[in-house]
């Protein structure tokens, strides 16, 4: 009986339940697990203690990513029976190997190299096995379609970047956390239009996922972060999100996004792909250093000098990257070139009429 269920189930039939279902499995895992999860980094002292470029004080347990990956996991696992398992095992399997490696990072400490082999094989082995790639720019300067391994290069190179782009900006309270879940609503309003159902219940996971470690990291008694397991975990999911998209998009010239997924795309990741390039750019060409030097250089760091609070940083940036996906939005229709020139000049003003505002202020 349950056999001839499964083999009649359609999941588009089915959406609202399966994305209800995937949010309060995800939440309620969550929810469960963090009070034993923050008992036990207090007991065995795995806390983030405050160092120069730290924007807390005390220490704080750092092993938010358990609790994401276990409800994302677990979520999954019982929702995505019926769905496209296939892409959903190898997603597991990638997202697996980069919880162990950011766990070891945030209890031991692990190297830039091993974590950055480590981000390699998850994303190759996704894009071999499915061959989901990005395979051109949709005519963004007269590129559309790219050979082979150099479609493979980019799209390894894509979730590389996007990966540790959520990985830097994790610094005031609720930024990464706050963006991610921006960019699963997004990506899963997206994937609806698509009917793409296994990506709209792996990102329902991911949103409840979210939701309760959110509640948590702006918590003044109870308070964790996500530390690099849980940071890197949510990067390769978004960055699965954003190649997925762009290659569904591209597969037809009458998808919905056929001649703007890039730079819609890129307008979600706005920010932390603007942080990223910026402070790679500051580390390397300005002070010769390595690009995974820390320092105090981010952009969030620049809101928290002008008198941000981590809320007010965290909300300002957020709702700055969810007008840009609107400006996207309602200019697909442009040519692609001036689709991408109109968000990168409005991302810039937007982005720095806060600094301007503070220069004038304190002039």
């Amino acid at each position: 009986m349950v056999k001839e269920l499964l083999e009649n189930f359609n999941p588009i039939d089915y959406v609202g339940w399966l994305v209800l279902i995937a949010i309060f499995i995800a939440l309620a895992v969550s929810f469960a697990s963090y009070p034993a999860i923050i008992l036990v980094a207090l007991k065995k002292n795995l806390l983030d203690k405050s160092g120069h470029r730290s924007s807390h004080s005390g220490t704080v347990p750092n092993l938010g990513g358990i609790g994401i990956y276990l409800s994302i996991v677990v979520a999954l696992t019982i929702t995505g029976a019926p769905l496209e398992t296939k892409s959903l095992f190898l997603i597991l399997g990638g997202i697996t190997v980069l919880f162990f490696l950011g766990l070891k990072d945030d209890i031991l400490i692990l190297s830039p190299r091993k974590k950055f082999i480590g981000q390699l094989l998850a994303a190759f082995l996704l894009i071999i096995f499915t061959d989901t790639r990005i395979y051109g720019f949709s005519g963004i300067l007269g590129i559309t379609i790219m050979p082979y391994w150099i479609s493979v290069g980019f799209t390894l190179f894509v979730y590389l970047l996007v990966i540790n782009a959520f990985n830097l900006i994790d610094g005031v309270d609720g930024l990464a956390g706050s963006l991610a879940l921006m960019a699963c609503i997004a990506f899963g309003i997206l994937f609806y239009l698509y009917d793409d159902i296994s990506m709209v219940v792996l990102a329902a996971s991911a949103i409840g996922a979210l939701i309760s470690f959110l509640y948590f990291n702006f918590s003044k008694r109870r308070k964790m972060f996500m530390g690099d397991s849980g940071s890197m975990i949510l990067g390769f999911i978004i960055a699965v999100f954003a190649v997925r998209f762009i290659d569904t998009s591209e597969s037809s010239n009458t998808s919905l996004f056929s001649s703007s997924s890039p730079v819609l795309t890129l307008s979600i990741l706005f920010f932390p792909l603007l942080d990223t390039l910026r402070i790679f750019f500051i580390r390397i060409v300005v002070h010769k250093k390595s690009p995974f030097t820390a320092d105090n250089n981010h952009l969030h760091h620049r809101f928290l000098s002008c008198g941000f609070t981590h809320k007010q940083t965290t909300t300002t940036i957020v709702l700055t990257n969810i007008v840009l996906i609107f400006v996207t939005y309602f200019s697909r229709n442009f040519d692609i070139n001036w689709q991408l020139v109109l968000l990168l000049v409005s991302g810039t003003i937007l982005y720095s009429l806060y600094f301007i505002f503070n220069w004038i202020k304190n002039k």
